[in-house]
């Protein structure tokens, strides 16, 4: 049986978000832009992505209103989410969980807390410590106990990664 090239034709909302970031790299791409990726040569060179690949999601993403292009330094453009990307983070959030559960022997790669008082934010958002609903730009990412640190040729994005950073907030 032949299958459909895409699902626009179907009347299902999943199927319509699969459209935007259902192709194999798009969501690891809007995963990189929450943890400060910004620049395409940090999203090559941290996902292994072929350049003519990346391009076509990037611009993909953009189209659809995920990534916005903002200007950088000098000439170039450098890409944030936008408050439709940012409204991505549960589902990121939920597949990483289910990731950790299922091929993570070694415990989370990363680890999620609460800026305001360091407590665990749960995959629905809440703060274990506080109580709090934790907003995406009050979390901040951290290597958990299944990291491994980067090998000496690793690129910048895996370095910078070692280190507690906040969502949202660019990397240097």
């Amino acid at each position: 049986m032949v299958l459909p090239r895409d699902y626009h034709g179907q009347r299902c909302s999943m199927a319509r978000a699969l459209e935007v970031v259902g192709e194999r790299w798009s969501l690891l791409v809007v995963r990189d832009a929450f943890f400060g990726v910004r620049r395409f040569s940090d999203f090559s060179r941290h996902l292994g992505i072929p350049r003519a690949v990346l391009t076509d999601r990037l611009d993909r993403l953009v189209t659809e209103g995920v990534l916005e292009r903002v200007p950088g330094p000098g000439q170039r453009s450098e890409y944030a989410l936008t408050a439709k990307g940012i409204a991505l983070w549960p589902v990121l959030r939920a597949l990483t969980e289910w990731g950790d559960d299922h091929y993570a022997p070694a415990g989370p790669r990363r680890v999620f807390t609460h800026a305001g008082c360091g407590g665990d934010v749960g995959v629905d958002g809440t703060c274990a410590r506080c109580g709090d609903a934790v907003p995406v730009g009050a979390t901040v990412t951290a290597p958990g106990p299944g990291w491994e640190p980067p090998g000496p040729g690793a690129d910048a994005v895996s370095h910078a990664l070692g280190r507690p950073h906040p969502l949202l907030a660019p990397l240097p």
